[in-house]
């Protein structure tokens, strides 16, 4: 049997389906499993023992890139899976393996893609199965009769994380970070309401760096250079904003030992790699979209406007501007005193 997964488009959703991926791998032991990924995740699934193999989608979304799509899907066609699994839910999605001629096709019945799909089933309201994301794709897979009942899945974690430490570790020391390092994230791609201020970071990680004479390594994209730099200025840091790819930060993510961020990609990272991590959370829910694990901590003020799920505050920030320095201390010390 050949399956195909359509991975989630965004390293946060990509990470948090990481376990109906091996809920698929655990009911079909002997298939082979190709995951399609755009390219900014595809280094996600890299080290993932359960995937034998990551295909590209290196064509645009929306409608145009035409060509490369056909590429895509000639060559998905040339495969002959038997199975794909729709982890977005996209039209765009269902129509690339439909038109590979995938012949059975499970996704939710979202984006009225159902008629290009095999099994679609409606996806839960709310209350109908546990709040966290991960449930969200396990839930697809059972509603499909790929599984009997729901997981546990008390914890996201990476295949090799020690592999991964060991790379990161050099790739640190080559740039100037040997021995400690605590990781910073201080950016969130959602939108700036679920930024914590950028000084406050800075302090935090300065009195965390000195009580074990760790070096502090601040992460982003090339969009936040200014901040990680004004960040990594204030700390006494090295900024790599903008200067890594997916790969290199996983890896040098894994050989910190405390990182603080946001509610963001970066922080489903560090924790599934199983570092300690203290995430400050503002508009967005931590019980749906959180970190996973005892070796993460969530701070977060008890405002009464949040979650709100807005991309910019428009009153005063009180969720963020609400969580002070010694709170974001107080709960890193307590992970690294844990691990």
């Amino acid at each position: 049997m050949k399956i195909l997964v359509r991975a989630a488009n965004w390293i946060g959703d990509a990470v948090m389906s990481l376990p109906a991926i091996r809920a698929i791998r655990q009911r079909h032991p002997s298939a082979k499993l190709d995951v399609l990924a755009r390219p900014w995740v595809a280094a996600l699934y890299e080290s993932e023992s359960s995937i034998d193999g990551v295909i590209p989608l290196d064509a645009s979304p929306g409608a145009r890139d035409w060509r490369a799509k056909w590429r895509v899907v000639r060559r998905l066609r040339s495969q002959r899976y038997d199975l794909a699994v729709l982890m977005p839910n996209s039209f765009e999605s269902a129509a690339t393996v439909w038109l590979a001629g995938i012949p059975e096709r499970v996704g939710y019945a979202r984006d009225g893609r159902s008629p290009l799909l095999t099994i679609a089933p409606e996806p839960p309201k709310a209350g109908e199965i546990p709040r966290h994301e991960r449930f969200y794709y396990l839930e697809l897979l059972r509603r499909a009769g790929i599984l009997h009942s729901l997981p546990e899945a008390s914890e996201i974690r990476f295949d090799r994380p020690t592999e991964a430490a060991r790379r990161g570790a050099d790739l640190l020391r080559r740039r100037g970070l040997d021995g400690l390092v605590i990781g910073i994230s201080p950016g969130a791609a959602y939108g700036g309401a679920k930024r914590w201020l950028p000084e406050r970071f800075a302090g935090a990680a300065k009195r965390l760096a000195a009580d074990s004479g760790a070096a502090i390594a601040i992460f982003g994209s090339a969009a936040e250079r200014d901040l990680c730099e004004a960040v990594a200025h204030q700390a006494g840091g090295i900024s790599f904003a903008g200067a890594t790819s997916l790969r290199d930060f996983i890896d040098m993510t894994a050989a910190c030992r405390l990182f603080l961020t946001n509610d963001s990609g970066a922080m489903h990272i560090a924790s599934a790699l199983g570092v300690p991590t203290v995430t400050v959370f503002g508009p967005t829910d931590e019980f749906a979209t959180g970190p996973t694990g005892p070796l993460a901590a969530v701070v977060r003020p008890p405002v009464p406007c949040a979650p709100c799920l807005l991309r910019e505050c428009p009153i005063d920030h009180r969720c963020m501007t609400g969580v002070d320095v010694d709170r974001v201390v107080i709960a890193g010390r307590s992970l690294l005193n844990r691990s």
